[in-house]
């Protein structure tokens, strides 16, 4: 009667389906959020082992090796010193030296070379200008008219007969014409030659004019 009963009133049902709802609900929340999955992994993850290796003590350190014996050097081989003979002549006896007559050395003539004689200086003589052979050069009308003066430096080749046969002008007066006149004028001249050692030879001789004009 009570079971019935119990089975009519639907009251007595409410907690039990309550708790069905319920329990379904968080169910389908875990499996929504990966709850439940994570608890699967959980389980389901493999337990890791880890196998520590024993350490092994260090070596023991072995001392070090002994030194190698130091060798001797062997001694040098002996070699005896060579036999010398050394041979004295015989003295003479004081006989024969008494009978030895010692002549005394002949005489040697001392032969003093003489000192060789020192080169002597070639002497050498100028050509000497004869005065009285010498015309004064003539004045150019044309360098008188401009009033040009001046002084040239001629240069005459002698030869072995007083005679010039070469002329140049060493330094200018300025005017060509001056010099010219000058070098014409001169070389007419008649000279004493120079000498090498009192022989007359072909030799170089200067001179110096100077062109003036004289003021009245």
């Amino acid at each position: 009667m009570d079971f019935v009963q119990s089975q009519r009133a639907p009251k007595n049902h409410l907690p039990g389906v309550a708790f069905v709802i319920v329990l379904h609900i968080l169910i389908i929340w875990a499996l929504v959020s990966g709850l439940a999955r994570k608890a699967v992994e959980l389980v389901a993850k493999p337990l890791e082992t880890k196998l520590i290796a024993e350490v092994a003590p260090p070596p023991e350190k072995l001392p070090p090796p002994p030194p190698p014996p130091k060798m001797a050097a062997p001694p040098p081989p002996f070699i005896p010193p060579p036999e010398i003979n050394v041979q004295v002549p015989p003295t003479p006896s004081p006989a024969a030296i008494t009978a030895v007559s010692t002549a005394p050395p002949p005489p040697t003539a001392a032969l003093v070379a003489a000192p060789p004689e020192a080169p002597r200086a070639p002497v050498r003589t100028a050509p000497v200008v004869e005065a009285k052979s010498c015309e004064p050069p003539s004045y150019p009308s044309a360098s008188r008219r401009l009033n040009e003066q001046g002084t040239v430096q001629l240069n005459f080749l002698i030869d072995a007969e007083g005679r010039v046969i070469e002329s140049r002008i060493d330094s200018s007066s300025g005017v060509e014409r001056l010099d010219e006149a000058a070098r014409k004028a001169l070389a007419l001249c008649k000279f004493k030659p120079g000498t090498l050692d009192g022989k007359p030879e072909q030799s170089w001789h200067k001179m110096k004019y100077v062109w003036k004009l004289e003021r009245s």
